[in-house]
């Protein structure tokens, strides 16, 4: 095993790990710790991190800070809910494997090495290939949204 695949697989590894340590914290119920394990999970990937994790963290920061999270600590946990809330996300997860499965995404392609990111551009908004990716982020987003809703929602009396 070379040193690339390596690297490879040990920024996965603390990839799935803090990633993990964001949904479900056992060191913690304070959500800025979940917001620390997201940026180590951002730091892991690599993804523009001075531009995404700051930009991240910062709206995440805000929103916690804004919110009134005593109250929703003190909730409790519907056990029919989280069956079904679990239920509902396996079911989720066996359509979206059984999609990537039977699509043909990325067949035939050989990889362009140039540096320009004219062909990158032409690829994703041109062909339909990439329209997975795309949705699966716009569905992320779409789940963040009335999650960021249904948190600041207050109390009827």
């Amino acid at each position: 095993m070379t040193l690339p695949d390596t690297l490879f697989y040990l920024f996965a590894a603390l990839t799935l790990g803090c990633a993990f340590l964001v949904v479900a914290n056992p060191f913690s119920r304070n959500p800025v710790t979940s917001a620390m394990f997201l940026v180590l999970t951002i730091v892991s990937l690599a993804v523009q991190i001075l531009v995404y994790a700051g930009a991240v963290m910062v709206l995440f920061l805000f929103v916690i800070m804004l919110l009134d999270l005593k109250a929703e600590e003190r909730r409790r946990f519907n056990v029919f809910a989280l069956v079904l809330g679990c239920a509902s996300v396996a079911g989720l997860l066996a359509i979206l494997a059984k999609t990537i499965h039977d699509s043909d995404a990325g067949a035939g392609l050989q990889p362009a090495l140039s540096g320009e990111t004219r062909n990158l551009g032409l690829d994703l908004f041109t062909k339909g290939q990439f329209l997975l990716p795309f949705e699966v982020v716009s569905l992320l987003l779409l789940v963040a949204m009335v999650g960021v809703i249904l948190l600041s929602k207050r109390e009827l009396k």
